[in-house]
């Protein structure tokens, strides 16, 4: 019988990374990447991406499989996901799901349907953004499927789109294909958490630290790659204000700076949205007993025998 899946869970900073590592060597699992911009080559800085030395021979998933110029399609993501877990399963090891992107981990884990698009339709809408604003799309969408502009933020021009497009499509409300919280398989879902103090020095250690590194150089090789024609990496975090930089629209510190603030936006959108799953249990990320406790939670659903956790390498607050 196939191993249940483990997913780790929570906000971006809180550790999920340094858990998953101890998880897979005390339970003979593989890591499967949830991270949307982790997919893209190259974006490691930014990402914080486990270099090769720091996964500490722990076989990973879905890392660098997209160029920068493509956009991300979900879909896809879920394909491959589930197909990784398969193979895992069937090599008769703990498929372990590591990832702050929710709708990446519902996708890889839940009777979730991504219905199809049609470019001119996208094109359309798209058009109608650029005139009219995202707003004015909002209310349209507020119009058509409530629920649906509800859970989506006025400013997010793009899940907008894509709503208004699966609705002229499907002819059915955007929420629909949000179904209630129900796996394909037995899952067992880990949080992990924070205090908001302690997690927003986290991000600020973790913006001078990625600077430190060379992430302004790291993004300028990949716009001499196309990153800026991607319509998906060009914006991820640190990646957009990298781009701005170098674009002469801000200075080097105000790049950074705009970093941290965005980035402590998208916790505050990550904590609601895994909040939302009944099924996630959640842990304390500061406390000595995090991989224990995450061990207990495990091997209640997953049935294999347990090795000696191992230290990681660092503290890899991701």
């Amino acid at each position: 019988m196939p191993r249940p899946v483990l997913a780790v869970v929570g906000p971006t900073a809180a550790g999920k990374s340094a858990l998953s590592l101890g998880l897979a060597r005390a339970l003979d699992g593989e890591v499967v990447n949830a991270d949307s911009m982790q997919l893209y080559r190259g974006m490691d800085i930014g990402t914080a991406k486990l270099t090769v030395a720091e996964r500490a021979g722990v076989r990973h998933h879905l890392l660098d499989i997209w160029d920068v110029t493509e956009a991300a399609a979900v879909s896809e993501y879920q394909r491959l996901a589930r197909q990784a877990i398969a193979e895992i399963q069937a090599r008769g090891r703990v498929p372990i799901l590591v990832g702050g992107s929710g709708l990446y981990v519902r996708a890889a884990i839940d009777k979730l349907e991504f219905p199809g698009t049609d470019p001119a339709v996208r094109a359309r809408l798209e058009s109608e953004q650029a005139r009219l604003g995202s707003a004015a799309l909002h209310a349209r969408l507020a119009g058509l499927d409530p629920a649906a502009a509800a859970a989506i933020l006025p400013g997010n021009g793009r899940r907008i789109v894509r709503a208004l497009e699966v609705i002229e499509l499907s002819g059915r409300p955007f929420s629909a294909t949000l179904p209630e919280y129900e796996s394909v398989q037995p899952t067992v879902q880990i949080g992990v958490e924070l205090p908001r103090a302690e997690l927003d020095q986290r991000v600020a250690d973790r913006v001078t630290r990625m600077w430190q590194l060379g992430l302004v150089d790291e993004v300028r090789k990949l716009a001499a790659a196309g990153l800026r024609e991607g319509r998906t990496a060009s914006r991820a975090l640190g990646y957009a204000q990298v781009l701005a930089f170098l674009d002469g629209e801000c200075s080097e510190q105000e790049a950074a700076a705009q970093t941290v603030l965005a980035t402590r936006r998208f916790i505050r959108r990550q904590e609601s949205w895994f909040r939302r799953d009944p099924r996630i249990r959640w842990l304390p990320a500061d406390t000595p007993s995090l991989l224990p406790a995450a061990l207990a939670a495990a091997v209640g659903r997953v049935d294999v025998p347990l090795g000696t956790p191992g230290g990681t390498q660092r503290d890899i607050h991701n």
